[in-house]
């Protein structure tokens, strides 16, 4: 028997931390983020951590674990997840999986592996190099070249991480990211995952809650959060992160705080717009619309087909 796990998945603002949090009190259940932010320690207000009063006393897992000048995979998150869950199992609990970093969801219950990856730290500074020189859009023409499938994913992510091992993967072996995945994807999932999605029919209604949530964050803090990253020694993390870098310029003395504010509600939104565009792929996710449904009905659908599921 596959262990049964939740996931609940979405873009951000969408109330995916209420609702796992119902979730795992009515059921009995822990928390495992699946953000790829929220993992790093004291980056609280601008990755939109839970509060000790949202967790409600939910037990959260990988979350605020990791020095933000260290480096983190997903395969080092595949692999600590994995030990949650089976540890949560042990104690007769139910694993609830929640966060918007796509690419960690769907590594983690596809049972993706990453043994064995090659290296090549000239190939890769290189084409650090060349990115840099030349621009996302042009890597992305270059992976085109060989393999149409993996540009279309990567140009919805534009990680600059991933589409320069995109590159590093296939002139390293030969084999494109796409068979790679494909030979991945035969693993039989180790799961049995139930994938509850939260989104909005009126893509204004979700843009509007991120407008609100970008002002409460700067009522809370950001600002200060962010001189903090900045006036110390955090490596790349905290300036890659949303929240921080746009406010980088008024720091600076370069730019007003309001048009800073601004520019972080749009990378916000388009971030919210990548994520719909990642989950939405998956026709395994039941998908509740926050603008067309109130909260307590959306738990309470979502509870019968957890019910459902956990009595398969």
């Amino acid at each position: 028997m596959k262990q049964k796990v939740i996931a609940v998945i979405g873009p951000t603002a969408s109330g995916k931390t209420a609702l796992s949090v119902e979730i795992a009190k009515r059921f009995g259940g822990e928390i495992i983020s699946a953000d790829s932010m929220q993992i790093y320690k004291y980056m609280d207000i601008a990755t939109a951590k839970p509060t000790e009063d949202e967790k409600q006393r939910i037990p959260h897992h990988l979350m605020d674990f990791v020095e933000p000048s260290e480096s983190f995979s997903v395969a080092r998150f595949c692999e600590l997840a994995a030990k949650a869950i089976n540890d949560i199992a042990d104690r007769g609990k139910l694993s609830v999986i929640a966060g918007g970093t796509g690419l960690y969801v769907d590594s983690l219950l596809n049972g993706m592996q990453f043994e064995n990856q090659q290296i090549n730290q000239v190939l890769r500074t290189s084409l650090s190099m060349e990115l840099q020189e030349k621009g996302i859009d042009h890597m992305l023409d270059v992976i085109r070249a060989f393999d149409p499938a993996s540009a279309e994913r990567l140009s919805v992510e534009r990680n600059p991480k991933r589409i320069i091992r995109c590159i590093e993967v296939y002139r390293l072996t030969g084999t494109t990211q796409t068979e790679l995945n494909e030979l991945q994807q035969r693993y039989d999932a180790p799961y049995d995952a139930l994938k509850i999605g939260l989104s909005a029919l009126d893509r204004e209604y979700l843009y509007d809650r991120i407008d609100r949530r970008v002002d409460l964050m700067m009522e809370n803090g950001l600002l200060e959060e962010a001189r903090r990253f900045y006036d110390g020694d955090f490596g790349s993390t905290a300036s890659a992160a949303i929240g921080y870098k746009e406010l980088l310029p008024y720091l600076k003395g370069e730019q007003e705080l309001e048009i800073c504010v601004g520019n972080l509600k749009r990378a916000t939104r388009r971030y919210a717009k990548r994520q719909q565009t990642w989950f939405k792929r998956d026709p395994a996710v039941h998908w509740f619309n926050i603008d067309e449904l109130s909260f307590e009905d959306i738990k309470s659908k979502a509870e019968e087909l957890i019910r459902q599921h956990i009595s398969e």
